[in-house]
Order: C-alpha cells, then structure tokens, then sequence
C-alpha cells in the first residue's frame, strides 16, 4: 500500500469504526446490559412489565439523556451515541432498548427541535432525571396515514380541551410526559394537527389498556383516553396547526433509531447461534464444523454487516447535519428484514431447543416482527425512498 493510500485509509477507516470515545461509551453500555438487565430478561418477560431498578438505573447511567444539552441534565451527546446504546440494549433485550430509544429519539429530539425556552428549562430536566416520556400519533384509524386522526383539540380560552383516544403507545405506563398529537380544525386536514405536551396527571387523561403482544412484551404498548383532558396553552409543542412538521421530523430520527434496535436484535440472535453451533455436537463433532452450517452463520454475519453499515451511516449523516431521510428509510426497511431473517435463521440452526422458550432465539425472533410495522410500516419506507429517488434527491 502506498502512503498516500495508507493515509487515506487511516483517515477513513470506514462508517462502522467508532472513535475510542464511542467504544467505551459502547463498552459501558454492553457492561450494563449483560451485568443488569440479561439475569432479568425472562422474569421481564414472564411478567411483560419492565423491572423497576432497570428503569432507575437507565436514568442514573445517562441513557436517558444522551442527545439533551448539558445545561438540562443531558450528556450533549450525539445520535450516533443513542443508537449504539439503543443498538447494545437490544442485543440483550428489545424492550429495554424500544423504551430508551423512544425516550430519546422521539420525545427528547421533539423537545430539543420544537420546545420553546420554557419548554425545554421545564420539561428537559425531568426527561433527564427520571420521568419517562412517550410520544402518541397513532389512533384506531390513522395508522400508516397518521394523519387521519381524530383525537380533538377545542380552544377554551387558557387552555385547550383535548376528547379523543390513542393507540399503540409505547412507554404508556412509565410514561409522565406525553407528546400527544390532536386536530384544532378537521376540516383542514394536516393543517390542523397541533403538537401537545400532555402530563399524565392532567385532569381528563387516562392510560387504558396495555396491550397482549407477541414481542417486546415487558414494553408497556397501551391506549391513552382522553376524556375532555384539559392542557394549558403553553403546552403547545410548536405552533398550532404546525404538528404535522413536528411528527414528521421527528420520526425520521426516530428510525435510525428502531434501526439500531433490529440491528441488535440480529446481532443478539447471532451470537447466540455462533455460541450454540459450536457447543452442539452430531456425529462426533461440533456442527458448526459442517459446512453447511458455516455457510448459514456467514450469510447471517453478511446481513449484520450491512445493516450495520446502513444505520451507521444514517446516524453519521444526521449528525453532520446533511440530508438523511432517504437513509433512514433504507436502514430502517433493511434492518427489519435482517433481524427477523438472521433470527429465524438461528431458530433453525438451534433446532427443536429454537422453538422453546428455555433458550434466547425464539424471543429474537418475536421481537424483531415489530420493526416492519411500527414508526412506519416497510410499505411505508418504500413509498418514502421512490419518492425521493424520482424527485431526483
């Protein structure tokens, strides 16, 4: 290799190389995960309720906090910080990782890109030091056309009169600070969807139903009933009749972030296949001695790697500040269909002990179903990078 070439690869050393700041903030992040929350996975699950101390201890780590300014508490950290967090919870356990991802690409990005001073001097500091945040968009009817909700919002004066229900809320029952989504106006579609800062104990609001699922199950996903809930007017997220820029901008964010979260699914899954392959023995000899199989574990390790270098790349991308929604898009479309394909992999290479409960890869499997579906379905990704790659962008 020439100098010129060495340089050059000593100055790009590639998207998925982190700086040794961000390997011991991984390193810490791993430590957390395997020493705290993976001894806690089954009971979480067998109890499809997140442990309290795991949520304290989120708090007390900074994984709460990782992107708000110093001045409110946070770390002043980047994107790419929150999704190699998000990345090494959910290499562990995606509910743990959806319920800090949420927290922080989500409610605190919104907060940072659409809050007022006050706003931010009232609400930044709590989202830092221990209330949970939840965003809610999705209703009944407005599902991937988000903007057909119904939830009302009518003006009484000092405050606004909230009547609606939502569901789907992830973080619904740890949640104390909502970023809740409602029409002033039906009659001008979008153009009336308005951005609210709902706290849980507002008169009017209640946390309904949490719901059955079949992964992420200690991930509280619930509805929210809004029974004439009354919201002061300084709680407007934004400007009135501006929530539809808010819930866009923020959920393109959002899905590097659930990119993170199935790129640790796989990544999790396939571990767990690598350490069981060369455990199990057939005929005399460990199966991953077969070739078979050691071509099933290097398409799966293929498909990580270029997850990886997908979500990494849309996280850098944001941080510097250029254009990433076409990038999000992809890496979230992507990521999905790796996790759930590198997990149904390893159920297969586990064999019958893939298909019980009494070892790990059955529940990658049923977490990695809802990146698919949920902050925008993978039909919705498509349409979202044609429309950008005929816009000529």
């Amino acid at each position: 290799m020439s100098a010129t070439a060495a340089a050059s690869a000593e100055n790009n050393p590639g998207l998925t190389a982190l700086t040794e700041e961000e390997e011991l903030f991984r390193a810490s992040v791993r430590e957390f995960a395997e020493g705290e929350i993976r001894p806690k996975v089954e009971e979480m699950e067998h109890n499809s309720k997140l442990d309290a101390g795991i949520i304290k201890q989120c708090f007390e780590l900074g994984l709460m906090a990782i992107e708000s300014p110093e001045e409110y508490g946070g770390a002043g950290s980047t994107i790419f910080n929150a999704i190699v967090a998000i990345e090494e919870l959910a290499r562990v356990d995606a509910s743990v990782s959806v319920f800090v991802d949420v927290h922080n690409t989500l409610v605190t990005n919104a907060f940072m890109r659409w809050a007022s001073d006050e706003q931010k001097k009232k609400y930044l500091p709590q989202l830092a030091e221990g209330r949970v945040g939840a965003y809610a968009l999705s209703e009944a009817a407005s599902g991937s056309d988000a903007f057909a909700l119904t939830t009302r919002a009518v003006d009484k004066g000092d405050h606004y009169e909230l009547t609606g229900q939502k569901l789907w809320i992830t973080n619904g029952n740890e949640a104390e600070i909502f970023i809740l989504f409602a029409t002033v106006d039906p009659a001008a579609g979008y153009k009336g969807i308005t951005a609210f800062i709902v706290e849980k104990g507002f008169e009017g609001f209640t946390v309904g139903k949490k719901e059955d699922k079949l992964g992420i199950r200690a991930s509280s996903t619930t509805e929210l009933i809004l029974d004439g809930c009354k919201v002061p007017k300084e709680n407007v997220l934004g400007e009135v009749g501006k929530g539809y820029k808010v819930s866009i901008e923020t959920l393109n964010e959002g899905r590097i972030g659930i990119g993170a979260q199935m790129l640790g699914i796989a990544q999790g899954a396939y571990e767990a296949a690598l350490k069981y392959t060369t455990e199990r023995e057939q005929f005399g000899q460990s199966i991953n001695n077969f070739q078979a199989v050691q071509f099933q574990l290097a398409e799966m390790a293929v498909e990580i790697e270029a997850t990886r270098l997908l979500v990494y790349n849309a996280a850098r991308l944001k941080d510097a500040g250029k254009p990433f929604i076409k990038e999000a898009a992809i890496a979230k479309l992507y990521s999905s269909r790796c996790a759930e394909a590198v997990a149904s992999k390893a159920i297969e290479l586990f064999g019958g002990y893939g298909y019980v409960k009494d070892y790990p890869v059955e529940k990658y499997w049923r977490d990695s179903k809802i990146g698919s579906i949920y902050e925008g379905t993978s039909n919705m990704q498509l349409q979202t990078i044609a429309k950008l790659i005929m816009s000529g962008k």
